[in-house]
């Protein structure tokens, strides 16, 4: 697990709230140092340096302050130092002046081998000198005032008193010196970073400072046993760090060390909780572009390094107190707890890409990323949670689409309704509830009628709704993390189908539709090799249907998986062919083995002298490269005459035959692959829905 750099190392800009309470804290606990050391005088400093047992204590104030116990995950409760018990022991026997001294030597020792910035170490020693003074003030005021040359020894029960208010004024001053800085740092309310550490913090002072006046006891009757307390504190150090780190598991990711998703919804939630009416929040997706290209080029461990160092760059382009997350693979997401306006928030994601595109050297190589981002605010364009992850996601992937970087949340450009959003729902629970099934649709040779295949088509029909059009809920799926939900289901129906069909000797194949985002995923040609080899199906059972659009707007990552699914042997065709902007190069680079003539185009054959032409022009490029063609949209016989005489291979549409279900299919198929009649309508069962999805 690698932790990103500590945010708190990063000096605060002069002039700032930040900068102002460390600069007020470090000038008054220096002072208080200074003086303290000038009472105690060098003569009773070269006093001190000839004791034994001090120095033995002073060894056990460094090696607690070197490993402090953490008792919690979060960032905002930090550790307790196992050296508060020595340095409490060390002002309760010898006083403030040999404490702060002891105590300011291991903070800089700590400072120097954690390599913590040098605001940092003069703040720690600043403020725990000020909580020595306010126990020391409370010891004086029960008018006890230990000193070198007279150590104090609790001896009546009078004295517990004086400990137990001394130790609360300790724990109170040092709790709220440290809890400003961290309220400052983090741009959240005082009273929110005292309700989340003072639980976690309490327990861990009350034991240590607890058994600070039986160290002092022991340090007067048995000083060889003092390293005996170093027992106790192991046992709690290993016990807290086990639960910190089980924690800190359970809410980071592995590899990052950055917040994961469950962390992120944790602090959207109290961020939201703690928003003030004039304040906004927002919420930045990322998608990191041409992320796919280095790690199936150079491998993962490549691509892992570089997940880090963009971790380690996101971490430094953010202000303290937003929040860096990675959702998974190359998705990644900051929450600004609170900003100024849209504007503000798009200079963050400005900020965001400006270090992104930074080019990185790894294994001898220099590459060069880009982010989409995608930027929701709350209220303006979501109410809660779980609507601003969303609506982040949907802008991100109108960034994505239309490549301009960074992209707002625009209502207009959401297809999603409180309606939809319903509907949504219940497509998640329609896929467990099995209340979508597959159509069939043939696709007919022309030359002849014979039967070349079935095109797989996902209907739904909702229990109170009724049908449901494939129009209105795939976009629905592509928006959020539904759709390789659906895609699996569909290929792993499909297989099963053709396992039926091609086992009782009706081989026939089956194409099925893929998104862009199912070709993202990995796990992808996995599935299909694994169904292919459970069901002893060969792979030309299998076509896999990409759109035109995915070879445009996400040629990097496609290509390479297309390649990979190619490499299975499953066929893959070219849907919607003519409805994007494809190049021949491109055309010819991809694994296809056919190529679909839009319906918009074949509709019109007969009409449209231009869209002859692009049909005519569509069939005679297809064939020069080899390739099928399959014209979609055959909706009468003059249409098919037509696309027989331009020498189209393959037509689709009503007139040939309508899509049915599974059972209709079946029927369908044995009666059509016993005797292959010129081509005809064929009557599907009433009811059937048309369309593609």
């Amino acid at each position: 697990m690698t932790d990103p750099p500590d945010t708190r190392d990063i000096g605060p800009r002069p002039g700032s709230p930040l900068w102002t309470y460390l600069a007020g804290v470090i000038i008054v606990g220096l002072t208080a140092l200074v003086v303290a050391q000038v009472r105690l005088g060098p003569d009773q400093l070269a006093h001190v340096a000839r004791l034994p047992l001090l120095w033995m204590l002073g060894a056990l104030v460094v090696l607690g302050e070197l490993r402090p116990v953490v008792m919690s995950a979060s960032t905002l409760v930090g550790g307790t130092p196992a050296s508060v018990m020595f340095s409490f022991a060390v002002l309760l026997h010898y006083g403030l002046s040999v404490a702060v001294l002891a105590q300011a030597v291991a903070v800089v020792v700590s400072g120097l081998v954690h390599r913590r910035a040098w605001h940092r170490v003069t703040f720690n020693v600043a403020h725990v000198t000020l909580a020595c003074t306010a126990g020391a003030v409370v010891l004086g005021a029960f008018g006890v005032l230990p000193h070198p040359s007279g150590p104090w020894v609790p001896d009546n029960g009078d004295d517990v008193v004086a400990i137990a208010l001394a130790a609360l004024a300790y724990f109170v001053v040092r709790g709220l010196l440290v809890c400003g800085a961290v309220a400052l740092h983090e741009r959240r309310t005082l009273p929110r970073v005292i309700k989340v550490t003072v639980g976690p913090q309490s327990l861990a002072y009350a034991a240590m400072l607890g058994l600070a006046p039986v160290v002092v006891v022991v340090m007067t009757y048995t000083p060889v046993l003092v390293p005996l307390f170093v027992a106790p504190l192991a046992a709690m150090y290993l016990t807290a760090n086990v639960s910190a780190r089980r924690d800190h598991q359970a809410m980071h990711d592995e590899l990052t060390g950055l917040p994961n998703r469950k962390h992120l919804i944790v602090a959207i939630e109290e961020a939201l909780a703690e928003l003030r009416p004039d304040q906004r929040l927002g919420l930045l997706l990322l998608d990191l572009d041409g992320f796919k290209e280095v790690n199936d080029t150079l491998g993962h461990p490549v691509g892992d390094r570089l997940l880090q160092i963009i971790g380690h760059r996101l971490t430094h382009s953010v202000r303290p107190g937003d929040v860096v997350a990675r959702l998974g693979g190359d998705e990644f997401a900051v929450l600004l707890p609170s900003i100024r306006d849209a504007q503000a928030a798009k200079e963050v994601a400005a900020r965001l890409r400006a270090a992104l595109t930074e080019p990185v050297r790894l294994e001898g190589m220099t590459f060069d990323l880009d982010a989409s981002v995608g930027i929701a605010l709350h209220p303006d364009h979501a109410p809660d949670f779980q609507l601003l992850l969303q609506r982040a996601d949907v802008a991100m992937y109108l960034a994505k689409e239309a490549r301009t970087g960074v992209e707002f949340y625009v209502s207009d450009k959401d297809r999603n309704s409180p309606e939809r959003l319903s509907l949504q729902g219940d497509l998640r629970r329609a896929v467990d509830r099995g209340e979508l099934e597959l159509h069939y649709q043939p696709k007919v040779v022309l030359a002849d009628g014979a039967v070349d295949g079935v095109e797989a088509l996902l209907r739904w029909w909702h229990p109170v709704r009724g049908p449901v059009s494939p129009a209105e809920f795939i976009p629905l799926a592509e928006q959020s993390y539904l759709m390789r939900e659906l895609t699996q289901y569909v290929i792993g129906a499909a297989m099963e189908q053709a396992a039926k069909w091609w086992h009782e000797g009706m081989k026939v194949p089956i194409s099925v539709n893929v998104s862009a985002r199912d070709l993202l995923d990995n796990g992808l040609a996995e599935q299909i090799e694994a169904g292919l080899a459970r069901l002893r199906l060969p792979a030309g059972t299998l076509q896999l249907e990409v759109t035109e659009r995915v070879l445009m707007t996400d040629q990097a990552y496609a290509a390479d998986t297309i390649r990979a699914l190619a490499g299975l042997g499953v066929p893959l065709a070219l849907d919607d062919f003519g409805t994007g902007y494809s190049s021949l190069v491109r055309l010819q680079r991809l694994p296809v083995s056919e190529v679909k003539i839009d319906a918009s185009f074949v509709r019109r054959l007969t009409e449209s002298p231009d869209d002859e032409r692009i049909v005519r022009s569509t069939i005679d490029l297809v064939r020069s490269l080899g390739l099928r063609s399959v014209a979609e949209g055959v909706e009468s016989a003059e249409i098919a005459e037509r696309l027989r005489d331009l020498n189209c291979d393959v037509g689709q549409g009503w007139w040939l035959g309508e899509p049915m279900a599974a059972a209709e299919a079946t029927a369908w198929l044995r009666e059509r692959l016993r005797a292959v009649p010129p081509v005809a309508p064929v009557e599907a069962p009433a009811g059937a829905m048309g369309g593609a999805v």
